[in-house]
């Protein structure tokens, strides 16, 4: 091997920092928090706020879960695209990219006159999204290699993308509630402002010495299929299981997925190389961010629906209901990565986590009309958070750990996948059955008097019992995957590996 193919594998491999030295790393995990923030708030701040978009344009109920859908069709669809990105053209190029782009469409939306303004609106912010994400992710690994400082930041890191849709749902009704709904969408505007000018002052530029060919096969395969899986589950909501809007796209899209596996195997320069799944721990890791997500969307959805129809707390009370359990998430994040997992690891703590969560979602089952926050929902949302603050950020760590530094931007693309279509999976699946007992208990009680309020409780219970059992599985997943010792201490550092490859070629 020539000198100048050592220099550019060197320069390939090792993280940001190996060149340019980050004096301010966690102020860069400040500007990093605040743009997965801004991602993760979009996927839920606009649901309280749908009301009131829906009076002001004017645009029927069928046209809502656009709304939302659109971010999620957008977002899912191009999460592996907007991660390849980031390793080829650099990371804090597609950062300031992705922020600068998420701001416009938030102001877009924002200023919407027109539902077709506003669908068009949230679909570029979802596009933007699939940049932004991922690169946040891939950016946070390769600023923090040293394994304790990396064990804080993936705390705080875990602890806002677990609670990020709780926030959502907070800060969505009190911007609703006191300002206007268009300040849900003009909020990131000025988070967007923040997280520019960190990037700009403090993200290293970078760029891989060798850039590989772009796999467009590859692109249109996964976004293609992706987009499929996302599309069938959303027409879940609105269509019987059975119609061909479910599972004709369903099947679609596993059979495009199954070819773009079957292409990254023989492809040269392969969007998702195999090697970034083929790891055990990486793939416990996938797994769990998968289940936790499709959980977590059963308690703040179904939940939210309790507390304002049944227990009628306004939008503001219902999102402050669950800042306990945010509180309980972020805690217990930082208490699990830089205490729980170094002396025990992930095969423990995270299958334990998502028992913990499945207790609490079981928990919730016991929610009667008569129901007080205090007895009845703070003590499962307390265990719900405990247990994700276990299981969130150790997965979201191990997902991304061991990854050459040219693949860092498609390993965090595929966890943000992993939790996208989770949500969505979850969406679908939980509110078509909760609907469907609802009805089952009308038919069934025609002289209730209070039957709607029974039917919609009964339906609510069908989804938190489903929720516990996805956490469930996901802890004999992760205690099976995972193995007992944890992985990511035996892996070295850039600086090291880049020495062994020197040596290796002498």
């Amino acid at each position: 091997m020539s000198s100048t193919e050592v220099h550019a594998r060197l320069d390939d491999d090792r993280p940001e920092s190996f060149t340019h030295e980050v004096g301010h790393r966690w102020w860069l995990l400040a500007i990093i928090g605040l743009a997965q923030l801004m991602v993760v708030l979009d996927a839920t701040i606009m649901n309280i706020a749908l009301p009131s978009a829906q009076q002001a344009l004017h645009f029927n109920n069928d046209g809502r879960q656009w709304i939302v859908t659109a971010y999620a069709l957008a977002f899912g669809s191009l999460l592996l695209l907007g991660g390849r990105l980031a390793d080829l053209i650099g990371r804090k190029t597609t950062f300031i990219i992705g922020i600068v782009g998420f701001a416009c469409a938030s102001a877009l939306g924002g200023a919407a006159t027109s539902f077709p303004m506003l669908v068009s609106a949230r679909t570029i912010q979802g596009l933007f999204g699939a940049l932004l994400a991922p690169t946040v992710l891939s950016l946070l690994t390769t600023t923090f290699t040293e394994s304790k400082e990396r064990a804080r930041a993936f705390g705080v890191f875990g602890a806002i993308a677990g609670s990020g849709a709780a926030v959502g749902l907070t800060l969505g009704g009190v911007l609703t509630e006191y300002l206007d709904w268009r300040w849900t969408l003009y909020v990131n505007v000025i988070i967007a402002v923040f997280a520019l000018a960190g990037a700009i002052l403090l993200v290293p530029r970078s760029a891989p010495a060798v850039r590989p060919r772009l796999d467009v096969a590859g692109v249109l395969l996964a976004a293609g299929g992706l987009f499929c899986v996302v599309f069938g589950f959303a027409n879940a909501e609105t269509h019987p299981w059975g119609s061909g809007m479910v599972w004709g796209f369903l099947a679609a899209g596993a059979v495009i997925l199954a070819a773009f596996f079957f292409w990254q195997g023989r492809g040269q320069h392969p969007l998702l190389p195999l090697t970034v799944l083929a790891d055990r721990n990486r793939g416990a890791a996938f797994s769990t961010v998968f289940i936790a997500s499709a959980g977590m969307f059963g308690v703040f959805l179904f939940l939210a629906y309790y507390l304002q129809e049944t227990l009628r707390y306004s939008p503001v009370e219902s999102g402050l209901a669950f800042l306990p359990m945010v509180g309980a998430l972020m805690v217990t994040a930082q208490l699990t990565t830089n205490v729980l997992v170094p002396r025990i690891g992930p095969k423990v703590v995270v299958p334990n986590g998502l028992l913990l969560a499945a207790v609490g979602m079981a928990w919730l089952t016991r929610l009667d009309l008569e129901s007080t926050y205090a007895a009845h929902v703070l003590p499962p949302l307390l265990a719900i958070g405990v247990g994700l603050g276990l299981a969130m950020p150790t997965a979201m760590s191990r997902a991304t750990l061991g990854v050459r530094m040219s693949d860092q931007g498609v390993a965090s693309a595929t966890t943000n996948t992993a939790q996208q279509v989770g949500g969505a999976v979850s969406v679908a699946l939980l509110n078509s059955l909760a609907n469907s007992t609802a009805a089952t208990y009308v038919a069934g009680h025609l002289s209730d008097p209070l039957i709607q309020a029974d039917a919609a409780l009964r339906g609510y219970h069908t989804a938190f019992w489903w929720a516990a059992g996805f956490y469930a599985v996901g802890a004999v997943v992760a205690a099976l995957l995972f193995r007992r010792k944890d992985a990511g201490s035996a892996v070295s550092s850039p600086t090291t590996a880049a020495s062994k490859s020197l040596t290796a070629t002498a």
